[in-house]
């Protein structure tokens, strides 16, 4: 049958027609014969299908009635399994079989729930008798046994490591086992208390071996150690004895100034020793101060042997529980009560701490052969460590007191003047004539001129360079910290000056000045130190020493200071010239003596200033102050004048005698500034006339004559340049005719005139 199914080929059908070409189309007889062709092969295919059906008839018959069969055994099987399905439906079997296994496993789980329970209930019966034995036996006085059964009954009820979801039982189980435990500890602390005791009036301490306590005797305190030990409460009820040893004999042991002696004393009884007494004596060598420690740490070892043989009867584990307790008290007592009051005050005398270093490591040794102290332990060497480090403590203790006496000098500052201080010129270096004899006169580095400061600032810094002094023979670590104390001695100035003097800073007073001249001075000088300790500073050292950042805030300080005086000084000057309202109606005469009291209350604050100022600033400083003050007052009172609309002759007159009368009450001011000598000690005025400094003083003076000058007179000097080098403007001049002069042909004249030489 297979070569009926094969695939026909159209190229075989049509041989004798050229297919090369697919785009080549079929004629239609080609159609045709192509029809033709196919239906006789079609033809041809089912003669063959029908010969193979019939060549093979009873194959086919056979497959046929198998298939038969087989559809009828498939029926047969459902029906069969529908009659199983409908006698299971009658009677639900599975049901029941669900439900008995239900029961089954409801029954096994209560009966181990309650195998559970009656396991717990045992183990509470258990635990509860085990408490109420424990606490019987603590009563009829055995100590071990109830020591160790609260150590076990704290496993037992995992305390401090409780769940949640516990049942209730056992937190009433741990509460009566705190309670237990709670009278164990009542009952070792009242035995300790029993067994060691301080007798205030024989200075003793008394350490008894048999104990009584709440009608319990004959307790030994050996087997009080044991218990207290195995409990895991020996360093509680140990607290109370080392206290009262640490009190009463180690603090009286590590006082070097009050030595004093120890003396054992052991009662035997009967049985063996009944008690030990350690009696605390007066040292015979009251004269001899042990300076060394040597006898310091024999005593402190004295008592701790006492410790360790009559109270933790040479038991390591004992005698370490109770150093814990006790060594870090007592060596803050050692260091606090010997090693840092003998801590050398000068560096020279550094080496000979070494034998105290000696003896401090040789005393913890002991300790740790004793058990005393921990051997593995860093921390407990805290003596040694304490005393090695004996530089540091030693630059510490300096550094503390450098700030102390700088803090001290401040804080008694008075900004003072000294009564020998009477200059007579200015202050230069090099300069007999002028030189004061007073500390507080200073050089001004990197400038010929000296200056007056506070006896404070002068300590200060004297205070300053012996510390750096002192950096530049010191060792590494020594220097640095001496390094530190400088730099925050000076800072300190800073700190404590101005909040103690704040008030004073708002008047008008020598405190500014001084303080000013103090910043000044303090800057120009933390300038110089790195140039002049540098070199001789260790090498360590020349790596950090810094002062040059301190100098700016310094010398800013200064400059605020004097700003701010000048400030002040100027709002009084305002207030007074406002007092004089403008200076109108002058020719009146309230008008004109309310103007003349101003004028004389300018003159007032301007000589204070001046008597202030004059000796305590330096020169340069003074004249360029007082020449800002004076600019202020001389350009204001010229405005008020310059800004009258109507003036009559006679108020004239009088503008002119005010500003006669200022002047002259001011001459020697201004000839005090004439005469300032610069920083090289040269005079000034040759060079730079006192008007250059203070221009409105020229235009005030001009003023004066304007007001009693012509018409022709006043138009003159404008075409001849002078009132313009006095600072007079047009505008000024045009107001100022205006006002004096009456409405005239000279008048226009006069003023186009003045207009038209501006054009030039």
């Amino acid at each position: 049958m297979d070569p009926l199914f094969d695939q026909i080929n159209v190229r075989d059908l049509l041989s004798g027609h050229d297919l090369s070409d697919p785009s080549t189309p079929l004629s239609a007889p080609d159609l045709r014969l192509l029809i033709s062709r196919l239906e006789s092969h079609s033809l041809h295919i089912k003669s063959k299908v029908r010969s193979y059906l019939l060549s093979h008839r009873n194959d086919f018959a056979s497959l046929f009635s198998q298939c038969n069969d087989a559809v009828s055994k498939t029926n047969e099987v459902s029906d069969n399994l529908s009659d199983i399905l409908s006698s299971i439906s009658d009677r639900p079997i599975d049901v029941e079989i669900c439900k008995l296994v239900c029961e089954i496993g409801s029954a096994t789980k209560e009966a181990r729930e309650k195998r559970e329970m009656l396991g717990l209930l045992r183990i509470i019966v258990a635990i509860c008798e085990r408490l109420e034995g424990a606490r019987l036996a603590l009563s009829n006085g055995r100590l071990r046994f109830a020591a160790e059964e609260v150590k076990e009954l704290k496993k037992a009820l995992r305390i401090g490591d409780e769940e949640e979801g516990e049942p209730i039982v056992y937190n009433l189980l741990r509460k009566q086992w705190a309670d237990l435990f709670d009278e164990v500890q009542d009952l070792f602390s009242k035995l300790m208390e029993n067994a060691v005791r301080f007798e205030q009036d024989s200075r003793l301490i008394r350490v008894k071996y048999t104990l009584s306590v709440d009608k319990m005797d004959g307790i030994e305190l050996r087997t009080v150690m044991e218990a207290m030990d195995a409990a895991g409460i020996l360093d509680y009820s140990l607290a109370k004895a080392a206290d009262l040893i640490i009190k009463h004999a180690i603090t009286s042991a590590a006082n070097y100034e009050s030595p004093i002696a120890f003396v054992e004393d052991v009662s035997q009884g009967s049985e063996g020793i009944s008690e030990v007494v350690l009696k605390i004596l007066p040292s015979q060598d009251h004269n001899v101060v042990d300076v060394d420690g040597d006898s310091i740490y024999a005593r402190v070892i004295q008592v701790i042997e006492f410790i360790f043989k009559h109270l933790c009867f040479e038991n390591g584990s004992w005698i370490r529980s109770f150093g814990r307790l006790t060594w870090p008290r007592i060596s803050d007592l050692i260091i606090s009560k010997f090693l840092s009051k003998v801590v050398p005050e000068d560096a020279s005398k550094l080496a000979d701490f070494q034998k105290i270093i000696k003896c401090t490591s040789e005393f913890e040794i002991s300790l740790k052969e004793m058990m005393f102290i921990s051997a593995s332990d860093g921390k407990d060497y805290r003596l040694s460590n304490y005393a090695e480090n004996v530089e540091v403590h030693f630059a510490f203790r300096k550094k503390k007191e450098i700030l102390g006496r700088a803090r001290n000098l401040l804080l008694q500052c008075d900004f003072s003047v000294p009564q020998d201080y009477t200059p007579k010129g200015p202050l230069l270096k090099n300069d007999g004539m002028t030189k004061n004899s007073s500390k507080q006169v200073v050089d001004l580095i990197f400038s010929s001129e000296r200056c007056l400061v506070s006896k404070a600032s002068s300590q200060l810094m004297e205070l300053v360079h012996q510390t750096l002094q002192d950096v530049c023979l010191s060792s590494t670590r020594v220097a640095l910290e001496f390094y530190y104390a400088a730099r925050d001695a000076i800072l300190l100035y800073e700190a404590v000056i101005p909040v103690k003097i704040e008030r004073q800073l708002d008047g008008i007073n020598q405190v500014a000045i001084l303080m000013h001249n103090d910043c000044l001075y303090l800057s120009r000088e933390i300038l110089g130190l790195t140039f002049e300790y540098r070199t001789d500073f260790p090498d360590s050292i020349k790596e950090h020493a810094v002062f040059a950042d301190m100098a700016p805030r310094f010398h800013i300080m200064a400059e605020e200071i004097l700003q701010r005086q000048i400030q002040i000084v100027i709002f009084n000057l305002r207030e007074a010239i406002d007092g004089a309202d403008g200076f109108q109606n002058t020719h009146q005469m309230q008008q004109f003596e309310s103007a003349k009291f101003s004028i004389e209350q300018v003159v007032f604050i301007l000589e204070k200033v001046h008597i202030i100022w004059e000796p305590l600033l330096r020169p340069s400083t003074y004249k360029r102050s007082m020449c800002l003050v004076l600019e202020f007052v001389f350009s204001r009172i010229t405005k008020d004048i310059l800004s009258l609309d109507d003036l009559a002759a006679e108020e004239t007159l009088q503008l002119q005698r005010l500003i006669h009368l200022m002047l002259d009450n001011l001459s020697s001011l201004l000839k005090s500034l004439t005469s300032v000598i610069d920083s090289n000690g040269k005079s000034e005025d040759s060079c730079h006339p006192i008007d250059d400094s203070i221009p409105s003083l020229r235009k005030i003076r001009k003023l004066a004559e304007l007001l009693d000058m012509s018409l022709k007179s006043i138009t003159s000097d404008w075409e001849s340049g002078e009132l313009i080098s006095c600072g007079f403007t047009i505008p000024e001049l045009k107001d100022f005719i205006r006002a004096i002069f009456a409405d005239s042909t000279l008048r226009k004249e006069c003023i186009w005139r003045i207009e038209n030489v501006s054009l030039y």
